[in-house]
């Protein structure tokens, strides 16, 4: 179905699945152990539903990432991002500490499986488990047709954006299910919906996420995770200039947090599998 979000003024095509909780013995609970809901009373409740969850950004110093992790904050999360440049990641932080929410940083590389494995690791013992895993890790391309592509190009391209998140849902979904279900949140691009000259690398990656996405939470629903893809078109940020483009057009990295609040955020009866969200004007 179409979707208008009259607050970001964009577009949302949002195919909408039924997701059915495991039943449990004596009844039904929360999808997620150890939270009391009776600490959530009026305001607070509208104000931060992701009071007591935990949220892991990856590629969360700048950009998307970021923005990301401030918008889930903002609702009450915990929440920890993960990305190579230490420096960006402090400085992320430091931004939502400063506006009140919690921020934990924990540098790693999803490319590296030992990373990963360490970076969960970590967070199991520090906070014991996780609630929200949003895969946003991402290299790009060199802007050239595939076949003067350098092999190395094509494995820094694949082993981030569809083997990072290969390593990401190994190390932490074991976790998800111990804790009674989680949210996953992969974000892609509009590239992987169609073709992209002088990017076929980066589009392949990014179609191979969606395909993953789509089937991984086939697997997970029994498991009361609910896995979702969101396709963002052109936005502005430093990790793609888009040149030639009309910049005050394009999507801003909060339009894209703004989506993935609305993701893990609903009902517990339901989930949205797929966004793909686009400018309102083409930029």
């Amino acid at each position: 179905m179409l979707v208008y979000c009259s607050d970001a003024r964009l577009y949302l095509i949002v195919i909408q699945k039924a997701f059915n909780p495991r039943p449990r013995p004596g009844g039904t609970r929360s999808a997620f152990r150890g939270i009391k809901t009776s600490r959530f009373k009026g305001p607070a409740l509208s104000n931060q539903p992701l009071l007591q969850k935990i949220a892991l950004v990856t590629g969360g110093g700048s950009g998307i990432g970021a923005a990301i992790a401030a918008r889930l904050a903002s609702l009450g999360a915990t929440t920890i991002v993960t990305g190579r440049t230490r420096v960006r990641l402090d400085e992320t932080a430091s931004r939502i500490r400063s506006s009140g929410g919690q921020c934990e940083v924990i540098p790693g590389d999803v490319a590296d499986w030992n990373s990963v494995a360490a970076l969960a690791q970590r967070v199991q013992q520090t906070f014991g488990r996780l609630d929200i895993l949003v895969n946003n890790a991402g290299a790009r391309g060199s802007g050239v047709p595939l076949h003067t592509t350098p092999p190395e190009t094509w494995d820094t391209i694949m082993n981030t954006n569809l083997r990072g998140v290969f390593h990401t849902l190994r190390a932490f979904v074991p976790m998800m299910i111990a804790n009674g279900g989680g949210h996953i949140v992969n974000i892609s691009s509009i590239a992987g919906k169609n073709a992209l000259p002088n990017g076929a690398a980066y589009a392949a990656s990014k179609w191979g996420l969606n395909g993953l996405s789509y089937s991984v939470a086939e697997e997970l629903r029994g498991h009361n995770i609910r896995v979702s893809v969101v396709c963002p078109g052109s936005t502005h940020t430093d990790f793609s200039p888009h040149a030639g483009k009309a910049l005050e057009k394009m999507l801003k990295p909060e339009d894209v947090g703004h989506v993935v609040a609305m993701l893990v955020t609903q009902s517990p009866q339901s989930f949205v599998s797929e966004v793909v969200l686009r400018p309102t004007q083409k930029p």
